[in-house]
């Protein structure tokens, strides 16, 4: 992206995408009377809270609650969030944010730098235990290993308010991506009074403020989420959608019914259906790529089973996982098939060449499995048993049974555990699992988001694969003025090692009402906002 090259300049402001930041409405275009946008959710939001929620959906609904720095428009251009620019030092270590006086909090009173400070102090702070303090250590924010660990005060953390209007973030090295990570949910404000009188409750309907388009009306757990326009955000006034609700469907048969029968705006769609919908409904069925991919993790650490520490056992099982299958004839939806971790459609990332993938057939790979198998000492007399969790899925049950039929091929017995939401990641988390179902879908366009975690220092990596040699070449790639090499030898490692299966990258594959406008469909990250929506009258 334009904005995120250095430019060697003291202060020298950067340029934004175009400025247009609610609905865009065509001129003679004629509104529906119901400015409603009703989208699917597949499991329940575990947490309201910025800097603690870890997961996509939450994120979908953060990003309508609260606002950071700055945004995407549909193209995944950064355009003026709170920040209306900002310059960069000599040297790239210093940023200066510019932020607009006309942001309110949706109680009225203004959104300052301070409020930035304050919400990136709660991220780092490990009182607060996020699973995501880790992303300031990637923003490589001043200091942030050092109050992550608990060995400075957060005071000490690498930004600071210069006055009402104007944040400085002091950062260790020059990265040109930075400006492109503060979209994500975990950078955004907060506000100290309302957390500090509710507490833990701060994220509730009612107590909750926040300074997004949109404030939180009602949340029930697992069912829905109902948000309305907020009057006091700084652009309302071309904000066209009134509501937004977010309903809770673990079945994704059951929510694509419910889509047809206009109790949705947005629907997943499920495996193996999108052919046959958009042949009927070429005007509502919609594939693209989207920034995620599918895994599943295998737990190499001290909780993890004896035989996935055998390099030789888990290179067979991703041997022989059958890609095509799962993404010709389950999902059917413009997926690919994943032979490494990185997606296909990250800005700028070539994968490399790996042998396993480039050089044998499936029948070739099978063969290979077979024999590696063999070496670590199991076979048809001996088999290897061993316990494949996901989370509760229509889609993901079927591809975890393709699965284990073909893991059963080369002497793998697998067992399926299928649990909620919350359950699997809690799981995750404590490393309570043998291999599990994984996504992760990139929090930016650049390779890094996907191979930093797989580092010894991230909070996602619950495989607890931990690498030297990966750590310095991620390490190295932050100091490269061209990452992309170092890039190609961490997936090299990850080739190597093979502490996840890589099986599909994702496409979105979504039901999309015809009347509804405004949704990006040329932006990898799938990075959505309200605020840009209209329904247009049919």
């Amino acid at each position: 992206m334009q904005m995120t090259r250095m430019l060697a300049t003291t202060a020298m402001a950067l340029g934004l995408a175009a400025t247009a930041q609610a609905a865009t409405v065509p001129a003679g275009t004629t509104l529906a009377d119901d400015q409603t946008y009703t989208f699917w959710l597949l499991d329940a939001i575990k947490s309201m809270d910025p800097q603690i929620n870890t997961d996509v959906e939450g994120s979908d609904v953060l990003r309508n609650l609260f606002e950071g720095l700055y945004n995407e428009d549909g193209n995944g251009e950064l355009v003026p969030g709170v920040a209306l620019d900002h310059t960069v030092s000599d040297g790239g270590l210093t940023y200066t944010f510019n932020l607009r006086d006309d942001a309110q909090w949706s109680d009225g009173t203004p959104v300052t730098a301070n409020d930035f400070v304050y919400g990136w102090q709660r991220l780092a702070d490990p009182a607060n235990a996020s699973e995501y303090a880790w992303y300031m250590e990637l923003m490589q924010v001043a200091n942030a290993p050092q109050v992550v660990a608990g060995e400075m005060p957060v005071d000490q953390l690498g930004i600071r308010a210069v006055d009402d209007t104007t944040l400085e973030v002091t950062i260790t090295t020059p990265l040109p991506y930075f400006p492109q990570m503060l979209v994500h949910a975990s950078t955004f404000p907060v506000k100290q009074s309302v957390v500090e009188e509710f507490g833990d409750n701060w994220t509730q309907a009612g107590n909750l403020v926040g300074n997004g388009a949109y404030t939180l009306v009602e949340h029930q757990l697992g069912e829905r989420v109902m948000m309305e326009k907020n009057d006091t955000y700084w652009d309302a006034e071309n904000t066209v959608i009134a509501q937004l609700t977010a309903l809770t469907i673990n079945d994704s048969n059951q929510a694509l019914t419910r889509y047809l029968a206009g109790e949705l705006d947005r629907v997943d769609i499920p495996a193996g259906q999108y052919p046959r919908l958009a042949e009927e409904y070429p005007d509502q069925a919609k594939s693209t790529p989207y920034n995620c991919s599918y895994i599943y993790m295998l737990n190499v650490g001290e909780k993890g089973p004896e035989a996935l520490k055998d390099v030789r056992v888990r290179q067979a099982m991703a041997y022989a996982v059958d890609r095509d299958i799962i993404v010709d004839r389950i999902l059917q939806g413009g997926q690919r098939p994943a032979y490494n971790w990185t997606h296909w459609a990250i800005s700028d990332f070539e994968r490399p060449a790996l042998p396993w993938a480039d050089e044998m057939d499936q029948a070739q790979r099978i063969e290979a499995a077979t024999a590696l198998m063999t070496e670590a000492g199991y076979g048809p007399d001996n088999p290897l048993d061993l316990r494949l969790q996901y989370n509760t899925s229509d889609d993901h049950e079927k591809i975890a049974i393709a699965a284990s039929q073909m893991l059963k091929a080369i002497g793998i017995n697998i067992t399926l555990d299928n649990y909620e939401w919350t359950i699997h990641t809690d799981r995750l988390q404590n490393q309570d699992f043998d291999m599990a179902r994984y996504a992760w879908c990139g929090d930016y366009n650049e390779a890094s988001t996907y191979l930093d975690l797989m580092t010894s220092y991230s909070g996602h990596n619950n495989g607890e694969w931990f690498n030297d040699e990966y750590d310095q070449v991620m390490a190295d790639s932050k100091q490269a003025e061209d990452p992309q090499p170092l890039y190609q030898q961490a997936e090299g490692i990850l080739a190597a090692e093979m502490p996840i299966i890589p099986i599909y990258h994702y496409a979105n594959v979504d039901m999309i009402s015809a009347d509804i406008q405004g949704l990006p469909d040329n932006n990898v990250n799938n990075t959505w906002y309200g605020k840009d929506l209209y329904r247009v009258a049919q």
